[in-house]
C-alpha cells in the first residue's frame, strides 16, 4: 500500500512540471547512472573519429557571463582503429575532446 501511495505522488508531481523540468530530471539520472555512449564525428559521409565509453557529453559555458558556448565537451576513449571495440591499448587513456555546433557533423547514441 505504501509503495502504491509513494508511485501515486511522484507521478501526480511530475505530471506537474513542465515538460523543461521532466527533461531536467531525466538528464540528471542519466548523469547520475552514466550511458556508456558512442560519439561518431563524420567528415565526407565517413567516420572519421569514434570516442566510446562516454558518461555525458555537455554544453560549454561561459565563465564570466554563463551563457552557452557553440561548442561540446566530454570524456571518452579514442577507438583509434574504428573498429567499433576498444582494444587493450585504447583502454590504457581516457581522453577529452570538443566538437563545434557549426562544422560537425556528429552523431551521439547509447552503447547498444
Amino acid at each position: 500500500m505504501k509503495k502504491i501511495f509513494a508511485f501515486a505522488i511522484v507521478a501526480f508531481f511530475l505530471a506537474g512540471c513542465t515538460q523543461e523540468t521532466q527533461n531536467k530530471l531525466g538528464r540528471a539520472i542519466v548523469n547520475w547512472t552514466g550511458t556508456e555512449g558512442i560519439l561518431e564525428v563524420y567528415s565526407g559521409g565517413k567516420v572519421v573519429r569514434r570516442f566510446m565509453d562516454i558518461d555525458k557529453i555537455s554544453t560549454a559555458y561561459g565563465t564570466e557571463d554563463n551563457k552557452p558556448r557553440p561548442y561540446r565537451y566530454g570524456y571518452g576513449y579514442l577507438d583509434a582503429n574504428l573498429n567499433g571495440k576498444l582494444d587493450e591499448n585504447e583502454k590504457k587513456n581516457k581522453v577529452y575532446f570538443e566538437f563545434s555546433d557549426y562544422s560537425t557533423q556528429y552523431l551521439f547514441f547509447e552503447h547498444p
